[in-house]
């Protein structure tokens, strides 16, 4: 099976899990491997949809198919099970990190709200033998916060011989690899620097919380749980960190791995608490960034880049939809003129648009939220999908009411941010922050073979 993008006989990349001639759904737990009684009996192994990633140019080299088969539930039964033996120079402290936009799913489908489907996925994640559990929100709020730098400083360079502008959002793994792997000169020089929230809170468990508990970095297994199978990519992606001298996340389960876990397990559950990074917090409230299935990047970026150029305080964001629901734009407008003019671009064919005008020189935006998934995150396909792989438009829809009500706090407020640049970091444009919360975006090199792709 190939990518419907793809322009090569064979791609080197995992077929669909619906192509059953070619998928094991009976792949044992490393419990049933040693012989023990495994409560999880059909847990498949790590898959990158074809259709689901959109950096589909045969970029997943062999080694990292090695990788990926480590970013599945065995992998975290493995460590868990390890865990319970007596060799205890092999334990490891677990430890899961939740994104915002896989709680809608879990609340979703356990008719739970929010906040209880929280309590539940902790609960049963502890049950299971994980340490901690975090959100990933404030890995967020400092990925939003040094984006918003980014632009203004991109804002004030742009010049008609130094093309700052326009700035595109670099958060979704999908879009970023392809922008680096297949697109190049002239898409990367405009990808935000800025490192996205799975590879901020990568640092913050492996570095800041490393520290707090007197661990080494390497005694930490770091699990995310997030809403698409790019992530899976992503934590590739980071490699082993100069900060802390080890990988970020050590493996990525897409929510659905993991509600189905939930729903062939028989433990007894008692919800817990989601635990913090802060000593003085025992339960931080379930809270979102503003953006209808996004970390927010846009409005974040639009309401500070109004205030820090322009002066101006914006209350309501308007967005406009132009082709279709999945590309909008918004624009901060005095006097006649056009100050700012930001896009929301979602899915491969208003990607393949933007580019296009990108590459011709007809581009009028300041900056792009771009996403691969079609209707942003929270239709990521390791969570929104039916049996047959479909996107489950029903639960869907659920889930964007459910996200819509979850209260929207700005990065800016966050009263730990400042003790996170100061004291973790020593200071917002310290050599550690440039270290631990900026990234490249190199541009791609072709394996041997390879074709390109024509859009």
């Amino acid at each position: 099976m190939k990518c419907e993008h793809c322009t090569r006989k064979e791609c080197s990349k995992k077929t669909k899990t619906d192509d059953l001639e070619n998928v094991s759904v009976d792949a044992p737990s490393p419990a049933q491997e040693n012989g023990e009684k495994g409560e999880f009996h059909r847990l498949a192994d790590a898959k990158i949809f074809l259709s689901d990633c959109l950096a589909c140019d045969s970029c997943l080299t062999a080694e990292e198919g090695a990788q990926l088969s480590q970013q599945s539930a065995k992998e975290f039964f493995r460590v868990l099970n390890l865990n319970k033996r007596c060799d205890t120079s092999k334990h490891r402290v677990l430890v899961v990190s939740v994104c915002p936009q896989s709680l809608p799913y879990f609340a979703a489908k356990f008719d739970l709200s929010v906040t209880d489907a929280s309590r539940r996925l902790c609960g049963f994640l502890k049950s299971l033998g994980v340490h901690y559990v975090f959100d990933t929100s404030i890995a967020a709020d400092l990925s939003i916060l040094e984006s918003q730098k980014e632009f203004v400083r991109r804002f004030h360079q742009h010049s008609e011989e130094q093309r700052a502008l326009p700035m595109l959002t670099s958060a979704c793994p999908g879009w970023a690899r392809y922008a680096e792997r297949v697109l190049g000169h002239p898409v990367t020089p405009h990808l935000c620097t800025a490192k996205s929230p799975q590879q901020v809170m990568g640092s913050l468990v492996k570095d800041y919380f490393a520290r707090q508990q007197n661990l080494a970095p390497e005694k930490i297994f770091h699990v995310v749980v997030a809403p698409c199978y790019d992530k899976k990519l992503e934590a590739l992606r980071e490699g082993f960190s100069a900060a802390h001298g080890a990988q970020g996340a050590d493996c990525v389960l897409t929510s659905g791995e993991v509600a189905q876990i939930m729903e062939q397990s028989d433990l007894s559950v008692k919800d817990a608490a989601v635990d913090t990074l802060f000593g003085d917090v025992k339960e931080a409230p379930v809270r979102r960034h503003e953006g209808a299935g996004s970390d927010g990047h846009l409005a974040h970026v639009f309401r500070h880049a109004a205030k820090e150029l322009f002066n101006e305080h914006v209350k309501e964001i308007t967005y406009r939809a132009l082709r279709n629901k999945d590309f909008q734009e918004v624009t901060l407008e005095k006097d006649g003129e056009v100050l700012l003019r930001f896009a929301a671009a979602y899915g491969f064919r208003n990607v393949q648009n933007l580019v296009l005008k990108l590459k011709k020189g007809k581009f009028p935006y300041h900056f792009v939220e771009v996403l691969a998934c079609p209707r942003g995150c929270l239709s990521g396909r390791g969570q929104a999908q039916t049996e047959d792989g479909h996107s489950d438009k029903a639960l869907l829809r659920r889930m964007e009411r459910i996200y819509s009500d979850i209260p929207v706090q700005p990065p800016e407020s966050s009263a730990h941010l400042q003790e996170l640049y100061q004291e973790w970091l020593e200071g917002s444009g310290s050599p550690g922050a440039q270290e631990v919360l900026r990234t490249t975006h190199p541009s791609p090199v072709r394996c041997s073979g390879s074709l390109d792709i024509r859009w």
